[in-house]
């Protein structure tokens, strides 16, 4: 089991800070997902600084379709 999203901020350069929980905070860098044509919309600085937490922490979100799920940002993020 894998803690949960208390909050979640847009810094510059495209990275996320997420803090769980358990009071662990992890920095997370999204231009790993450009890949993915799917998230090309975060280049979008205006969008990108829109995320928000799931309700019951289990993930964040830009909108309906656009999210990360808390696994993905505490396995690949970094501890800070």
């Amino acid at each position: 089991m894998h803690p949960k999203i208390k909050s979640v901020k847009a810094l510059d350069n495209y990275l996320l800070l997420v803090t769980f929980d358990n009071n662990i905070t992890k920095k997370y860098n999204c231009k790993n997902k450009f890949k993915n044509p799917l998230f090309y919309i975060l280049k979008n600085k205006a969008f990108f600084k829109s995320i928000k937490v799931d309700p019951g922490g289990y993930g964040v979100s830009w909108n309906d379709e656009l999210d990360l799920s808390e696994y993905e940002l505490w396995s690949k993020g970094q501890t800070i």
